[in-house]
């Protein structure tokens, strides 16, 4: 049945495994390269935090939308070649953004690169799926999803550290040199397709399915969660640089841009996450992993260094805690095409990165750092709403089938 499918173990599985660590590397290195380098740009180009932060914004706004394109011509078009073009695409646009003569055209290229990057998490999943035998998926995929985390923490950590000891340009240029390396590495080691049938691209029948799950109030609480908090994290940050920069702590950017390993702990918690659910079931452990992020955020408050890194080690657990298994929640509750509901779900996940981290500028424009944690501290509590509703709808949905069940 399984037959010509990747299996764990062989040497096809290591470079296949090798080939998707790479793809992650070079999309998320990429996307959050500009990050700890949002400081640099309001010195350097005389503008607020909020106007500085487009530069990562726009990017995860145009990869919002571009996903849900990407991943729908790629049934039609096949995966390889398009996770290709999408690699090289952002690795030439990375590199060009190095000679921005301005900083609207660094917005411009940036806008694009978001554009370019979504041919990846789109469609590497389903390539997966598709290849990879069902006993060694989950290998293949936690693979995938560390190189997502590493390639966001090193492109954060090298751009802030080449940024104060360069320039910003050299930053760039060399995360998009190391960029196309992983895209050669790509190219070189993963084979095509064996398992994927091409299908019609039917744009009436794609719309009318992510029409059919807004209408899921389940869902649309989901996708508001979601929506929040990459939103909370993108801000959270964003804007902690520019605190650790400033008085009283006046750490260099080299320092500051070392703040974005804590990010390493989604490692553990996306690990420990079957084990929570396990025990507390998926109920509580999502407020468990909300109660953290909510009780890091507080935290934030006390103007202490300490208390700073330690508030923001419990934001990120509980993020990636609440993340993983509201995630999860949104395939279950899907009624069909499931694909599309998880698009959905990802759509909205990095369009609230995009806007609240923007929002976020605003809030440290007119009331600094306190503003952003009241900011944040909203986005929680709202959150905890979603949720509780989500959980109530559900319970009406599954009472309302079961009488349906009964009477007929």
């Amino acid at each position: 049945m399984y037959q010509d499918y990747i299996e764990r173990g062989t040497p096809e599985f290591r470079r296949t495994a090798f080939a998707f660590f790479a793809a992650g590397f070079n999309t998320f290195a990429i996307l959050y390269a500009a990050q700890p380098l949002l400081p640099i740009f309001v010195e350097k180009y005389n503008v607020d935090a909020s106007v500085s932060s487009l530069s990562l914004t726009l990017t995860t706004l145009t990869l919002a939308l571009s996903m849900l394109i990407f991943g729908s011509l790629s049934e039609a078009l096949g995966r390889k070649n398009i996770m290709i073009i999408s690699m090289v695409a952002a690795s030439v646009l990375c590199i060009l953004t190095a000679f921005s003569p301005n900083f609207e055209s660094l917005l411009v290229l940036r806008a694009l690169q978001g554009v370019a990057l979504a041919g990846v998490p789109s469609i590497a999943m389903a390539y997966i799926s598709e290849e990879i035998h069902p006993r060694s998926l989950a290998l293949a995929m936690g693979l995938y999803i560390s190189g997502n985390s590493l390639g966001a923490v090193f492109g954060r950590v090298l751009s802030g550290i080449l940024g104060d000891m360069i320039n910003w340009q050299a930053a760039v240029l060399v995360i998009g040199l190391i960029s196309m390396a992983a895209t050669i590495v790509f190219i070189k080691s993963l084979r095509p397709s064996r398992h994927f049938t091409a299908e019609e691209l039917n744009i009436k029948a794609l719309a009318g399915y992510l029409i059919h799950h807004l209408k899921n109030p389940v869902l649309l609480c989901l996708y508001g969660i979601g929506f929040l908090l990459l939103g909370i994290n993108m801000a959270l940050f964003s804007y902690v640089t520019f605190v650790l920069l400033g008085a009283p702590y006046s750490l260099s950017q080299s320092l500051v841009s070392w703040i974005f390993l804590i990010l390493l702990i989604g490692t553990v918690s996306s690990a420990l996450t079957g084990t929570i659910v396990t025990r507390l079931g998926k109920v509580k452990s999502i407020y468990t992993g909300l109660g953290i992020l909510s009780l890091g955020i507080i935290l934030l408050f006390i103007p202490n260094m300490a208390a700073i890194i330690i508030g923001m080690c419990l934001f990120t657990y509980g993020f990636f805690l609440s993340h993983s298994i509201v995630s999860g929640l949104v395939g279950e509750n899907a009624d069909g095409h499931k694909a599309q509901a998880s698009s959905l779900y990802l759509f909205f996940y990095y369009s609230g990165s995009a806007v609240i981290a923007t929002l976020g500028g605003v809030f440290w424009n007119y009331s600094g750092w306190n503003g952003v944690i009241y900011m944040t501290a909203a986005c929680a509590v709202l959150s905890f709403i979603l949720i509780f509703t989500a959980i109530k709808l559900k319970r009406v949905q599954t009472a309302g089938e079961l009488t349906a069940k009964t009477e007929s």
